[in-house]
């Protein structure tokens, strides 16, 4: 396993490493949200909830193991929604 730190040895993430045995839980890429708020919050600047979000966690469990095509069409699809929430928000 690699935890991944910022620079002044706070808990961003980590990616786990199984055999053909592990579940899904023992390897991947990985993030405690409840350890690693500071991160979130300062990204998001809690527009989004990443601890309950589960489609977005969802979303890049999937776009981890599929092609770079599958990635541009995922994009593509996201910066329409941003567009969008925009607009209903008069920005």
């Amino acid at each position: 396993m690699f935890v991944f730190l910022d620079s002044e040895g706070d808990y961003i993430c980590e990616v786990r490493y199984g055999d053909a045995a592990a579940n899904a839980l023992q390897r991947g890429l990985w993030t405690n949200t409840r350890n690693a708020l500071k991160h979130f919050e300062s990204i998001t600047g809690g527009w989004i909830d990443y601890s309950h979000n589960l489609v977005l966690v969802k979303l890049f469990s999937h776009a981890l193991v599929s092609s770079s095509a599958g990635h541009e069409l995922a994009l593509e699809k996201v910066k329409e929604d941003i567009l969008a929430l925009k607009r209903r928000s008069g920005i």
